[in-house]
This record gives C-alpha cells, sequence and structure tokens, in this order.
C-alpha cells in the first residue's frame, strides 16, 4: 500500500461519495486532505462574496467532519501548481488525487499542477461531478449531444453508480501544518445576504427534508414562485457539498414505483450533466454564443435599462421581485431566472452575457456550465430547439406562476396593499385606487421601462435580420 496521498479538495466538499478521496484512502496509509486558497480565483470579476461565503462555511463544515475521523483539513494559500509541489515535497507523497471539473479555468489550472508534478509524483483526477462523465455520452456518429431530450434519453438507460459512504476513519500525517480558516473580511469580502448553511451536514439534512416533504409533489410545485417547490440543493451540488450520485439514489429508492414528481427530479440532475458536457465539448460558450453566428446580433445595450433590471426596478413586478430577491438572498427561484433572462435579452435587448455576469456576481449556487446554458437558453443562442422568437411576456408570466401576488408582494413591498387583480400590472388601477392602495405609479413604484409588445417587435427584427443575412 501506498505510503501518503494528497486529496486535494475543490468543488468537493464532502466525505460521502468522493471518488478521489475514496480512492486515495483506499490506496494509501495515510492521506493529506488539502484546500488551496487560490488567489486568481477570488480576483476573478465573476467571484462573488455569496459564494464566498458559502465556501469558508463548507471548509468549516469539512474541517469537523474529518476531525471527527481523525483527520483534519489542511489550508494553504497560494498557487495550486507551487503549493502542491511543496506540500508532496514536505510529506514524500506518491501522488495527487482531485476530482475533474470541466471549467475551461479549472482544466488549464490543473494541466499547469500535471506539468509542474511531473517527476515527482502521480498526478491522478477521477469523474465525480455528475451523474455520468461529461465525455461518455455520444451519439451514434461519436460526437457529443447538443439538444437536451435526445441527450436525456441516451442518459436515461444508463446506469449510474451507486453512492458510497464516507470512511470512517482518515488517517493524516500531524506534522503537516496548514492556515487557520480565513474569515470573510480575511479575504476581502462581504455580504449582507441571508444565505443557506454551508457544507455537507447541511447538504443531507435538506436532502433529507427535499425527498420526505418536497418530491412527491416537485412536478406541479417547482414553477410556483410563491412556494418552497424547489429542492434548493443546488449550492451543495456546485460545491459538491453533495453527491449527484447521493441525490439520483435517495429518489429512486425513496419512490421505487415511479412518480412524476421523481422523474422531473431526474430530468434536472440530467439537465445538470447536460450542460456539464456542453461546456466540456464546447469551451469556447464560456465567452461567446453556442450558436456562433449569434456573436453578432446587434444588441440595444442600454446602460440605464439594465441597472434599472439589476435593482429590480423595471416596473414590471415579477421581474423586480426576482431580481430583489437575488439581491437579498443570492439565490433566485428557477422559474424566475427564465423570467427574468428573458425579459433582458428580449424586453430590453441586452447583451445575454452582461445578465449572465450579474447572476454569476449574486448566486450562491453560480456554476459557470448552468449559469450560462440557461442564459443562452433565453437568449435563444444556445443549444436550444426552439426558435428565436420564443418570447415571454412578463405580465402573463407572473399572472400563471405567482397568482396570487405573494412572490411579488414578498419582494416589492411597495405593492404590497395592491389587490391579486392589479398585482402583476399595477398601472392599470385608476390614479384613485393608487392612492387607496398608496401605490402610486412613477412616484412609490417605477412606471414600466418599456412597452412589452413594442419591444417584442424589435427583438423579432432583431434575429430575423442576423438570420436573414446568413449565407
Amino acid at each position: 500500500m501506498t505510503k501518503r496521498i494528497i486529496h486535494w479538495f475543490r468543488r468537493d466538499l464532502r466525505l460521502d461519495d468522493n471518488t478521489a478521496l475514496l480512492t486515495a484512502y483506499a490506496t494509501a496509509e495515510e492521506v493529506v486532505p488539502v484546500f488551496i486558497v487560490d488567489d486568481a480565483i477570488l480576483r476573478r470579476p465573476d467571484t462573488a462574496s455569496n459564494r464566498v461565503a458559502f465556501l469558508l462555511e463548507s471548509l468549516h463544515d469539512l474541517d469537523g467532519n474529518l476531525r471527527s475521523r481523525g483527520s483534519r483539513l489542511v489550508l494553504r494559500r497560494g498557487q495550486p501548481e507551487e503549493v502542491l509541489a511543496q506540500l508532496v515535497a514536505e510529506t514524500g507523497a506518491a501522488g495527487v488525487y482531485f476530482n475533474r471539473d470541466v471549467e475551461p479555468f479549472a482544466l488549464a489550472r490543473d494541466a499547469r499542477v500535471a506539468t509542474r508534478l511531473e517527476g515527482q509524483c502521480a498526478v491522478v483526477s477521477f469523474e465525480d461531478g455528475g451523474l455520468t462523465a461529461p465525455d461518455s455520452v455520444k451519439t451514434k456518429t461519436g460526437t457529443p449531444y447538443t439538444v437536451f431530450t435526445p441527450y436525456k434519453k441516451a442518459v436515461l438507460p444508463q446506469s449510474v453508480a451507486h453512492p458510497r459512504p464516507a470512511p470512517t476513519q482518515l488517517r493524516t500525517p500531524a506534522d503537516v501544518l496548514g492556515e487557520p480558516l480565513p474569515t470573510l473580511a480575511d479575504l476581502g469580502f462581504a455580504t449582507a445576504a441571508t444565505l443557506p448553511p454551508g457544507g455537507e451536514t447541511a447538504a443531507q439534512a435538506r436532502l433529507s427534508d427535499f425527498i420526505r416533504n418536497g418530491l412527491e409533489h416537485y412536478a406541479s410545485a417547482r414553477d410556483r414562485l410563491a412556494e418552497e417547490g424547489t429542492s434548493r440543493l443546488s449550492p451543495y451540488l456546485r460545491f459538491g457539498c453533495l453527491s449527484p450520485r447521493r441525490a439520483y439514489w435517495a429518489a429512486r429508492e425513496a419512490f421505487s414505483n415511479g412518480s412524476p414528481g421523481l422523474e422531473g427530479w431526474i430530468s434536472e440532475l440530467v439537465w445538470r450533466d447536460f450542460y456539464r458536457q456542453i461546456l466540456f465539448h464546447f469551451p469556447y460558450v464560456e465567452g461567446g454564443a453556442f450558436k456562433r453566428a449569434y456573436d453578432e446580433l446587434a444588441w440595444e445595450n442600454r446602460p440605464e435599462w439594465f441597472e434599472c433590471w439589476c435593482e429590480g426596478k423595471t416596473g414590471f413586478p415579477v421581474v423586480d421581485a426576482a431580481m430583489r430577491q437575488l439581491l437579498t438572498t443570492g439565490w433566485m427561484h428557477n422559474r424566475a431566472r427564465m423570467i427574468v433572462a428573458s425579459f433582458l435579452t428580449k424586453d430590453l435587448l441586452i447583451d445575454w452575457r452582461w445578465g449572465e455576469r450579474h447572476f454569476m456576481q449574486h448566486l450562491v449556487d453560480g456554476d459557470l456550465a448552468a449559469n450560462n446554458g440557461g442564459w443562452q437558453w433565453a437568449a435563444s443562442t444556445g443549444t436550444d430547439a426552439q426558435p428565436y422568437f420564443r418570447i415571454f411576456n412578463p405580465i402573463a408570466q407572473g399572472k400563471k406562476f405567482d397568482p396570487t401576488g405573494a412572490y411579488v408582494r414578498r419582494y416589492v413591498p411597495e405593492l404590497s396593499a395592491v389587490p391579486d387583480r392589479w398585482i402583476h400590472e399595477p398601472l392599470l388601477m385608476s390614479t384613485d385606487l393608487q392612492r387607496a392602495f398608496r401605490c402610486i405609479i412613477g412616484v412609490d413604484y417605477p412606471s414600466p421601462v418599456v412597452d412589452h409588445g413594442h419591444q417584442r417587435i424589435k427583438a423579432l427584427a432583431m434575429f430575423s435580420r442576423l438570420t436573414t443575412n446568413q449565407p
């Protein structure tokens, strides 16, 4: 048996069903669990204070879980390739094990690590981040799937590996030193958002609650904006506090005879894998349209409209509620994400990349693959097979998915006294009614920044011009 292996934690902040960690545990007499604070990531313009806060809480939880098994988290700070080279020299480790990340930044970083450690120790990566590996599902001609439904049909017949339990004990050399876990302020960040608790312990509790109380009604409740119909597991999956295979099998075993809620939940896990493999095979989507011709769209990009959208002051209640939910909680309901993304791109005619960046600067579950995929879906520049003329009417969406206005009233207090009849169209109230319900449009609550019908025509023309001009 190998004497020592370093397990490098990244987006796998858990002990349960952690492929690289469990392999190291089975291979080596001692495992050195390390997390590296990488200033290159902290300095990225799309790094969110909310995610850093969630990360730090997850690291505290991880350290506690390691200590309960006789180990501890070794925290270092610096360039990963240099930190790991130093740690290998200190420990005499025979290898560095980690779970693969499909983001271009991570793949480039991992290549530097492999080059730096060549000849010093083995560098081994493992597939762990999804139900399936991003390069394991191909069409009959050997190409990646670029439309979700055929991809899902190809994935579902495949067997998903059963999750493996956390090790009962981990042996870590006592003389390997690490730095204290920093605070959010130590790293130069601050947040006032109300965030979910980070870490594997909270993830397991949240999963259990969802399986017990939410999964059965997931299909019918997940689009209702005012209800807790979604799983709220996305931050834990994003940081690897929860294994996607554990989430999959917990649901399968709880509803072994099947249910609409189960199938809907499995579809969401498959969507997550789909966008991972899109990013893996088509890394150019990080900065441009999947359908490359749409990089030439003539977005209007009016900064004043973008500011109204960011602040939740567009005059469209469901849009404003969603944007304020993001600012106050670091999270947004999935249906609301689609509504505000369609509004930004198809009503305000603002480049989807502006919205994508804003989301990444606030979302606690901000994930490049999923966020990019969602934004390109809304903007009609991505993998979706539907044509560009799918444009959400924000008023109709509000009425359909928040019929009583409870979601709007929760995040837009200016409208709290407005009756259901006008909650999504307060502009239709007479001046006397506006006074009666303490909501003067243009004073207490903004007038709509645009006319949806007019902007819809402009959006269709913008896409049509580009499509018509294609050779």
